[in-house]
């Protein structure tokens, strides 16, 4: 008699299994949720609907050794190729407004092995180009102290909607090299600041600062440096910059990135959260607390500001499972200051590298199978699905977006629209 809760719960599972396993996209039946969703209902050839149900009791859950923090997961009745082949994954019925009834997903070039599709994505209204950057400390590039990552563009204007149609249109769009000048170094983090372009550069070596550049996005794209110490003192390898839309004051991040991929010094300051007024000189903390302090954003009303730790992974130091993945949330005052630290989201696999929120708040995340959408609940409510990490990601307005993801770049369609960064104050 002992045994027969064991087994009448494993039977169950059985039935369940087998049901869910059947008939639709990821494994599930139309209505499961009792909301009919299904492809006849229109969520698109390339979307399907995930029950995260179906995943919470596994027969055989391997241990941290064989699926750890990057591990990547096929839901039962699911394999990686099934999720590859439709990319928007939907985990609740609030990612069908993000989405759109036919959203797309296409390959718009690869290399073999450089990884030139990295980070800092930042969009150019006026031209409709989409900057970004190559990896500033990746051994295949040969980055970092031997040479500074270089600065990319690409023409929006020159995806058609014979390229949207394709899957696999990779070559389609020519990638521009940006001769920055003077030279942006090693650059990670991008944002729109007025009608310039933000970057963050992480430095190099001991003689050249982690800086903060604006750059003309037209040739002959000169540059100028508005921000290089703290009294004095070098930043660590600056990250990535979100503008405060009521004040437009730059919040920043500073994590050891640098030190970690052998390209800078051991770190000098605590990895923190800075903010910087370009108009009064004043450059203060934040917040602290930090592993490694990454991608950050304001909401679109400015009353919050998100900020992902990436701790996880310490570059060429190796990985601990054990330290951060996770997003923060930080209510913002009248004054600019921040309190309330609530931990939003903890992301697998991979970490939440670049992160972005839409005009709805909703706040999407860059890790290690895709971009990620949570509500501004903190509920995972979709994905976009890559099976391979991606460092960041940028809106082009409404309906477009622009995926990094090392050696591949990929282009989105879509319903939503980015909560677009361009206001200088």
């Amino acid at each position: 008699m002992r045994d027969m809760p064991f087994f009448r719960f494993t039977l169950a599972r059985i039935v369940v299994s087998q049901l869910l396993s059947v008939g639709s996209p990821g494994g599930l039946l139309p209505g499961v949720w009792g909301t009919g969703l299904s492809y006849e209902d229109g969520v698109g050839p390339q979307a399907q609907v995930i029950d995260q149900r179906n995943s919470n009791a596994l027969y055989n859950v391997p241990p941290p050794s064989l699926a750890g923090g990057f591990s990547q997961f096929s839901p039962p009745g699911t394999t990686k190729e099934s999720l590859i082949a439709q990319p928007f994954h939907i985990y609740d019925e609030e990612f069908l407004a993000i989405i759109g009834p036919n959203p797309t997903l296409t390959l718009l070039n690869h290399t073999e092995s450089d990884p030139i599709f990295h980070e800092a994505p930042v969009w150019y209204p006026a031209k409709d180009e989409m900057f970004f950057v190559q990896n500033a400390g990746a051994r295949a590039a040969g980055t970092g102290l031997a040479k500074s990552a270089i600065i990319q563009k690409i023409p929006l204007s020159a995806i058609s909607p014979e390229i949207v149609s394709q899957r696999n249109a990779s070559g389609s769009v020519k990638v521009e090299v940006v001769d920055s000048n003077p030279q942006v170094i090693n650059p990670n983090g991008a944002t729109n600041y007025g009608d310039q372009l933000l970057f963050l550069g992480e430095g190099q070596g001991e003689n050249i600062a982690p800086a903060m550049y604006l750059m003309n996005p037209e040739p002959p794209y000169n540059t100028t440096v508005i921000l290089d110490n703290f009294f004095g003192r070098q930043f660590n390898s600056l990250n990535d910059a979100s503008i405060n839309p009521h004040n437009g004051e730059i919040y920043f991040t500073d994590p050891t990135y640098g030190y970690t991929q052998s390209f800078r010094p051991p770190p000098g300051l605590p990895k923190q959260v800075w903010r910087f007024s370009q108009a009064t000189g004043v450059v203060r903390v934040a917040a602290d607390g930090f592993n490694m302090p990454n991608g950050i954003a304001f909401s679109p009303s400015g009353s919050h500001l998100y900020v992902a730790d990436t701790g996880m992974t310490q570059a060429f130091f190796g990985d601990d499972f054990s330290f951060a993945s996770s997003i923060y949330r930080f209510d913002v005052l009248e004054d600019g200051t921040l309190e309330n630290r609530k931990t939003f989201a903890f992301v697998t696999p991979g970490v939440p590298d670049g992160i972005h929120v839409d005009t709805k708040g909703n706040v999407y995340a860059a890790c290690g199978d895709g971009v990620q959408v949570f509500n501004p609940s903190g509920k995972l409510i979709g994905k976009i699905y890559l099976g391979r990490i991606s460092a960041n990601f940028q809106f082009a307005g409404k309906g477009r977006m622009v995926i990094l993801a090392e050696t591949e770049l990929y282009y989105a369609t879509l319903a939503a629209e980015g909560a677009f960064p361009g206001k200088l104050y």
